[in-house]
């Protein structure tokens, strides 16, 4: 398992299932898609990036929130990985006009 994520409606206080999210890696002055998926029903997303395009440098996850958030349409989230041999979680914390993240277990 490389990279999972967890998605929140903090305003409901629940999941968010259904959320589409997309990984992309920096390379050169542009970013290149790694994977793909849409969070499960209890709003979580695991084991949907493939090990090869799994490397040491800087991602993104962006995350398709336009159903949920009345403010925010997508949320991007920047971070690097030095480890790739270690898991990374990040998830997000939704509510209807902020969010946050952190790096999760």
């Amino acid at each position: 398992m490389t990279l999972s994520t967890h998605v929140l409606d903090t305003g409901l206080g629940e999941p968010a299932p259904g959320i589409p999210v997309r990984l992309e890696r920096a390379h050169d002055d542009t970013w290149l898609p790694v994977s793909a998926g849409t969070t499960d029903a209890d709003g979580r997303l695991r084991d949907w990036v493939p090990d090869d395009q799994w490397h040491a440098g800087t991602y993104r996850l962006v995350f398709d929130t336009a159903a949920r958030s009345v403010f925010f349409p997508e949320v991007s989230v920047l971070f690097f990985v030095a480890e790739p041999s270690r898991h990374h979680h990040v998830p997000l914390l939704l509510s209807p006009y902020g969010y946050s993240t952190y790096r999760g277990s």
